[in-house]
């Protein structure tokens, strides 16, 4: 029998206006941001619905918003069929949280406060300038990490930190040691390097620091068992149980995002359709490249795209 997965994205897929007209015409998706105005003190609903870009681009601000927004989305999706429950849930970095909203292992209102905390700890962790990260086309993995250990070994720190997909990797580190990589992986036979424009080198080991800080943040927080796997971005295998969900939120901060091997595990289990709920098309886009021939990739972010999963048979 086949399977379905949602999938959540992260960071990236942000824009000005994301959620507005969702929560306009829905009411389970209007309650998603009231609580989240009301669980951080300030209006979240109007930075997503009417910007400015640059305050939403702030990653202490943009982990709340991505986070609301997808929940928002699958509320509208569960106002409409409730019924509805997917085999697998997987998240693309800060995206596992709305992974985890939607297990049921994590309450929404204390999932925007932790993401709102973990977007701080990552700004605070390494000085504005001294990090950064960049996107390498048309490499194989080994190939690029070794490039990456090369560099580090000259006292550089760098490493893959997004296995995006085939031949799309982020490496992330001290920005003297992406510039080299990027410089080495090139003259490696890499077709592309795309420097990223991001505050910081994150899921790099020189996030540790958030790491950190975020555990004694979780300490705090009641994580449950999940009630759908959800596949974790730190080993690209499914997790249930609330300790190791919590241990798998820490190590994830500095630990590459293993997004291409997830969405191949899931395609092996018998996942044959997968729904991107929230912002943007970037996780279809990777998924495609992905998944097997004849894979069925929906993206859901508003009320035409949820409509159109409703009516177009794919959740049976």
């Amino acid at each position: 029998m086949s399977k379905v997965a949602f999938v959540f994205p992260g960071q990236g897929s942000q824009f000005v206006g994301m959620g507005r007209s969702l929560a306009e015409q829905s009411a389970a998706a209007r309650d998603v941001f009231e609580r989240a105005d009301e669980a951080l003190g300030f209006s979240l609903s109007s930075l997503c619905f009417e910007g400015p870009e640059e305050e939403l681009r702030l990653t202490v601000n943009t982990q709340p918003a991505i986070l609301t927004t997808s929940v928002a989305v699958l509320a509208a999706l569960r106002e409409k069929r409730a019924d509805v429950t997917p085999d697998y849930v997987a998240g693309h970095s800060l995206g596992e949280y709305s992974a985890l909203v939607a297990a049921g292992a994590m309450a929404f209102a204390d999932a925007v406060k932790v993401v709102r905390a973990r977007g701080q700890f990552m700004e605070e962790a390494v000085p504005a300038g001294q990090g950064a990260m960049a996107a390498v086309l048309g490499m194989e993995r080994q190939a690029l990490q070794d490039v990456c250990e090369a560099v580090t070994a000259s006292g550089h720190p760098v490493q893959p930190a997004n296995m995006n997909g085939p031949g799309q990797i982020v490496i992330s580190g001290t920005a003297e040691g992406v510039r080299l990589a990027g410089e080495q992986a090139k003259a490696a036979g890499a077709k592309r390097v795309l420097p990223l424009n991001v505050s910081g080198p994150f899921h790099s080991s020189l996030m540790q620091p958030a790491a950190e800080k975020l555990k004694a943040v979780l300490t705090d927080v009641d994580v449950k068992d999940a009630r759908v796997p959800v596949v974790a971005n730190v080993s690209a295998r499914p997790e249930t149980a609330a300790g190791a969900i919590v241990d798998n939120l820490v190590k994830q901060v500095a630990a590459p995002v293993l997004w291409e091997d997830s969405v191949r595990w899931m395609a092996d289990q018998g996942v044959t359709t997968f729904v991107e709920i929230g912002p943007g098309k970037v996780l279809a886009g990777l998924i495609k490249k992905i998944a097997p021939a004849g894979t069925t990739i929906v993206s859901v972010q508003d009320m035409e795209s949820l409509h159109e999963l409703l009516n177009g048979g794919v959740l049976c």
